[in-house]
């Protein structure tokens, strides 16, 4: 009841301010009595991929907790595992506000956010001072006034810093609110950013005596021809996931809603389709070679076992836990 109300409240907050004030409140209970609130038992259900192992197949995507501030508090809310991040090499302030917007009517979300966050070395002391035992992957990103062709620097800067902290590491080339940043999914400039994060994935593996993933995460606004040419990239490179998708810039799904002409990545159910059809035609591509983590419009039990059907081995949830709360977490997790 008292979650319920707060979730009410919080929704008629302006949403950058009611994010902030979440994050704000779960990073100072999440260990303390008050932690009850939020905290539930889910029902375990073992999986390995990629060599971890997954108490149950349902996460925390990334962008939720972009300094990894709360780790604990969204894993005691039955998590099997919680991304962190998008996180650059230094600070920035990202994009302008307002950068967040909700479409009600629709359980959407627009955002802008343009990767704000308070820099790498910030978030490995938050995840160093986690007391989560499960997995948790970091999601990095390069610097809004890092030139495309220098995008190499950046997530090797990252890379090498999140690297003996990471269960495993979401190199994310799929935002659209970091200008430039997808075009690094396409050709040779994808297979030059693959080849040089494998080289340094093989020097770290024996620097530090661990090997930790590197996840590739798509966006969903892709051809068949372009889903099939990053599959092939992946495999050739030797990458070890993909996560599929980021949000979309469509607006087919929310046409003639209030905000719905603001410009950002479009989120939640009305994504639910379009992720799901790069997801099953990615799979068909990949054949098997690497796993899938699906995410977009992860909305219900249903939609999360539509996910794992089409090919996904693991899936993660963010603008669904907004509007619905973490009774959605355990609904999934009893479910799947």
């Amino acid at each position: 009841m008292m979650q319920s109300l707060a979730q009410k409240l919080l929704l008629q907050c302006e949403p950058e301010k009611s994010h902030d004030l979440t994050i704000n409140w779960l990073k100072k209970t999440q260990h303390s009595p008050l932690n009850w609130l939020y905290s539930q038992q889910t029902r375990k259900h073992p999986v390995t991929v990629a060599g971890i192992t997954f108490d149950n197949p349902l996460g925390l995507a990334a962008g939720l907790d972009k300094n990894g501030e709360c780790i604990d508090a969204f894993a005691s809310m039955g998590f099997g595992f919680v991304e962190v991040g998008t996180v650059t090499p230094r600070p920035q302030p990202g994009n302008p506000k307002p950068r967040l917007f909700r479409l009600p009517e629709k359980q959407a979300i627009i955002n802008r956010m343009g990767f704000n966050n308070k820099g790498v070395d910030y978030l490995i002391e938050q995840v160093r001072n986690s007391r989560f035992s499960g997995p948790v992957g970091i999601n990095i990103g390069k610097n809004k006034d890092t030139e495309e062709q220098h995008a190499l620097d950046d997530y090797l800067t990252c890379l090498n810093k999140v690297y003996p902290y990471a269960s495993y590491v979401t190199v994310n080339i799929s935002s659209p609110n970091t200008p430039g940043l997808r075009n690094l999914q396409y050709g040779e400039a994808l297979d030059k950013l693959l080849r040089g994060l494998k080289a340094a994935q093989e020097t770290l593996c024996q620097t530090h005596s661990k090997y930790v993933p590197l996840f590739i995460k798509i966006a969903p606004d892709l051809s068949d021809d372009e889903i099939t040419s990053i599959a092939r990239s992946l495999i050739n490179t030797k990458m070890d996931g993909v996560i599929a998708t980021n949000t979309t810039l469509s607006r087919d799904t929310v046409t003639g809603l209030k905000y719905s002409d603001e410009a950002g990545g479009l989120s939640g159910s009305v994504l639910t389709d379009k992720s799901l059809d790069v997801t099953r035609k990615l799979s068909a591509a990949l054949d098997r070679a690497l796993p899938i983590i699906g995410v977009g419009g992860i909305d219900s039990p249903q939609a999360a076992k539509d996910r794992l059907d089409a090919g996904a081995s693991l899936v993660q949830v963010y603008s669904a836990l907004i509007y619905q709360g973490p009774e959605l977490i355990r609904r999934i997790c009893r479910e799947i």
